[in-house]
């Protein structure tokens, strides 16, 4: 089975910052793209940030040149640097990755139940 746990959210003021962190683990062969999602409430779900195994990442127009993706593939893990965050930025966070199981032959795509970011105004 694989895992994906993330940490990081909570409740700051605008301008603060917050990391996120989401580390996959059990029986993995290989993982590719690891990002965030975010949905704030009454919106649809939107791609925040994206990286490559590589390391090539993707932002948002909304959120570049404040936060910065980036990924420890030797822990399996995505770190999300949110710096000066704004009222807009507010909504739940979800990890997501494209893994290879061991006990797959495809790349399946997992999420993980989101954490929560409040920022104040």
């Amino acid at each position: 089975q694989v895992h994906l746990v993330e940490s990081g959210g909570g409740l700051v003021q605008a301008g603060e910052s917050l990391r996120l962190s989401c580390t996959a683990s059990g029986s993995i062969f290989r993982i590719e793209d690891m990002g965030w999602h975010r949905q704030a409430p009454g919106k649809q779900r939107e791609l925040v940030a994206i990286i490559t195994r590589s390391g090539t990442p993707t932002l948002a127009d909304s959120v570049k040149g404040r936060f910065t993706i980036s990924r420890d593939n030797g822990k399996n893990t995505v770190y999300l640097q949110m710096n000066s965050l704004k009222p807009e930025d507010t909504g739940v966070y979800y990890c997501n990755a494209r893994i290879k199981p061991n006990s797959s032959n495809y790349f399946q795509s997992y999420w993980v139940q989101g954490t929560q970011v409040t920022v104040s105004s």
